[in-house]
């Protein structure tokens, strides 16, 4: 038998970064996106978890950070995937047999 782990209990990379990254060190969104080479809008969504944490942002975590890139996708797909397993009903796909 599985175990079930509740959606909730996977957070979105970029809301985690903000709180656990960006907000001590005390940089603005601003400020960090000059310094990222990235529009303030597009890394403001990834940090309020507006849209997903991309690889290549990931790494730029990684170099100004520290936070290791891979650990960070791992975080976001899981979020990903949970968040679509809450819509799983939705899905009207049946199994398929071999031919």
């Amino acid at each position: 038998m599985a175990i079930k782990i509740h959606p909730s209990i996977y957070v979105h990379a970029g809301e985690w970064l903000k709180r656990q990254v960006v907000e001590p060190y005390g940089y603005s969104v601003k400020e960090l996106a000059q310094h990222f080479g990235v529009s303030r809008q597009n890394l403001s969504n990834v940090l309020n978890g507006h849209t997903a944490l991309t690889a290549d942002m990931a790494i730029r975590f990684e170099h100004a950070f520290g936070v290791k890139a891979d650990t960070l996708m791992r975080m976001q797909s899981r979020h990903d995937l949970a968040k679509a397993r809450e819509r799983e009903g939705e899905l009207a796909v049946k199994s398929l047999t071999a031919a």
